[in-house]
């Protein structure tokens, strides 16, 4: 199929035509992408171009993951924390399925990556060859976009969309598969960037009158109330979110992958909304008068039970993606756009505002999650560790200026509920999917995407050994992570609802744990162990000052819950404390 009329190409090539073959012209490609990181796995069906790779290893450091799906979570951390796309790379079969459950993340959490897979020779297609699967098949549920290249001149133009797709608009990930003798055939090449394709609009036009409207409602609302999610973040607009918040005097809640957009220490940032957030915005959320959602898709999570989320208030949706607009939750004004513009559009339409009492409010539900939970969380009196109180420990050493990576589950609540952030694109975790294993490798690819900053991986003990194997990319690439493992020898979210739902039926969630310690230590990774109140402050110093990787277990207690929580299909009002 030619795929060169649906797309509309620069005027200058970013190099003069040349005779290249198919393997030469992938790496032309990324390198004309500005990609100078990339994570995979070679196999026979793709090691023409990794054998290209062998020739540019001073432009393109390829870093070799222990497994395929570590190099696409990897490519997530890098593309979370740089805003530039991931790259992640691997063969046919094992290896391109491999890649599913990484790809299907960065599609529900908006992630900007390009997956390259190799693929049997086109003459070998559909005839159940060596290592052949139907990835384009396979993967277009959870891709933006894929495409199969059988000829070698399909691959510019291919290239070139694919990251176009991938960075536009709503970010998201893309597969491009390459059959093995497209990789050697030689054509004409020369590359120019994609800067639009046909009939794909990726951001929406601006509507003044459904902005006004939006302004006018805000200006006019007794007890406004923000949720914001990623958007903020992925489109750049952190300052002009900022100055919305900050003139229109609206407390703003934040979703999981939202946090970061402004600082947690922020006067009008009152938490996190969701099945653990806090109290106030989420008992809030069903009395305010006017909810102005902005970057965020109402998922359950945040929303509990749609018949009753938010029915006495006027919603207003910012967003980029209209297929999000009255999905799950019916906007009243809906202000489609990316968010950097949208928000700087509003700015001026907006009343300096100070809504001083309905603040207070936040504050002394705060104060009453405060008594009941969090002091009890983050100061314990009780003999066991708890994981907020680790979580505090980090933010006194990091003084909120590190990247925490969380993997999935009791220790991903807490680390979101209590990490301290400074800056944005500081909290990687995993929200829509909820993928076990996701922390580690992505840890490996968020210290690449920012290397002058600390990196700190929240992992529990369940998805620690999920792709514990990612320690030996560590090992051979001494990329300084940190490494935390919250250990309570259970799968600890699925055990708290097993307490709570099923009368503390504990069904095929307690774990018998390995030496963690002295696995670290076999890859050479500094490691620790502890279980003392007395030692734990010490241990997070001496992590933190460590110019290299380092693992630090702490053993935290069996039974500590995630509290609050919205059971699954409640009100944001039935929100439990105990």
């Amino acid at each position: 199929m030619d795929n060169t009329q649906t797309i509309k190409l620069q005027d200058t090539a970013v190099e003069a035509t040349q005779r290249l073959t198919g393997k030469e012209a992938i790496i032309k490609c990324l390198l004309a992408e500005g990609v100078d990181t990339l994570y995979g796995y070679p196999g026979g069906a793709i090691m023409p171009v990794y054998d290209e790779l062998y020739k540019y290893q001073d432009k393109l450091h390829h870093v070799l993951t222990r497994h395929e799906q570590g190099a696409t979570h990897a490519a997530q951390g890098y593309a979370r924390v740089s805003g530039r796309v991931g790259v992640a790379i691997a063969t046919s079969g094992p290896g391109a399925t491999n890649l599913i459950t990484g790809i299907a993340d960065a599609q529900i959490d908006s992630t900007p990556m390009v997956c390259i897979t190799g693929q049997v020779a086109s003459h070998l297609l559909g005839s159940d060859a060596f290592q052949e699967t139907d990835i384009i098949g396979i993967s277009t549920p959870v891709t933006k976009w894929n495409y199969q290249i059988t000829k070698a001149s399909e691959i510019p133009e291919v290239m070139a969309k694919a990251f176009y797709i991938a960075k536009s608009g709503r970010p998201g990930p893309v597969l491009i598969d390459i059959t093995k003798d497209a990789q050697f055939e030689e054509f004409d090449f020369a590359y120019k960037k994609c800067t639009a394709v046909r009939s794909y609009k990726p951001v929406p036009k601006l509507n003044p009158e459904a902005l006004q409207a939006a302004a006018e409602a805000i200006n006019n609302a007794k007890k406004p109330m923000i949720v914001w999610g990623q958007g903020v973040i992925l489109g750049k607009a952190e300052e002009e979110f900022k100055a919305v918040v900050e003139k229109s005097g609206v407390p703003a809640a934040w979703t999981i992958l939202g946090v970061s957009a402004i600082p947690t220490d922020h006067p009008l940032n009152v938490g996190m909304v969701g099945m653990h957030g806090n109290y106030a915005p989420n008992l809030l959320t069903n009395e305010c008068d006017v909810l102005i959602a902005i970057g965020m898709r109402f998922d359950d999570r945040v929303t509990g039970d749609l018949n009753t989320y938010a029915k006495q208030a006027k919603v207003i949706h910012f967003e980029i993606d209209p297929a999000e607009v009255n999905k799950n939750v019916t906007a009243d004004i809906a202000v489609l756009g990316n968010s950097k513009e949208t928000l700087a559009a509003l700015l001026p339409l907006l009343e300096e505002k100070k809504h001083t009492e309905w603040l207070n409010r936040f504050k002394e539900l705060y104060q009453v999650e405060f008594d009941k939970i969090i002091k009890d969380d983050i100061t314990p009196e009780k003999e066991g560790l708890t994981m907020g109180e680790v979580l505090e420990g980090i933010n006194k050493v990091s003084k909120g200026d590190a990247v925490i990576v969380s993997d999935v589950g009791q220790h991903q609540m807490i680390a979101c509920r209590y990490a301290k952030f400074n800056q944005s694109k500081s909290n990687v975790t995993s929200g829509g999917l909820g993928t076990m294993g996701f922390a580690l490798p992505a840890a490996i690819g968020a210290k690449m995407g920012a290397p002058e900053r600390p990196v700190v991986a929240i992992i529990g003990d369940g998805g620690y050994q999920m792709t514990i194997q990612e320690l030996g990319t560590i090992f051979q690439t001494k990329v300084p992570v940190k490494i935390v493992v919250l250990n309570n020898d259970f799968l600890g979210m699925v055990r708290q609802w097993q307490q709570l739902f099923f009368d503390r039926r504990y069904a095929s969630t307690e774990l018998i744990n390995p030496d963690f310690v002295a696995i670290a230590k076999g890859y050479y990774i500094d490691a620790k162990r502890v279980s003392k109140r007395e030692d734990l402050a010490g241990a997070i110093e001496e992590m933190l000052a460590s110019d290299g990787p380092y693992f630090l277990e702490v053993t935290v207690e069996k039974e500590d819950n995630v509290f609050p929580m919205i059971p699954t299909g409640a009100s944001v009002s039935d929100i439990r404390l105990e």
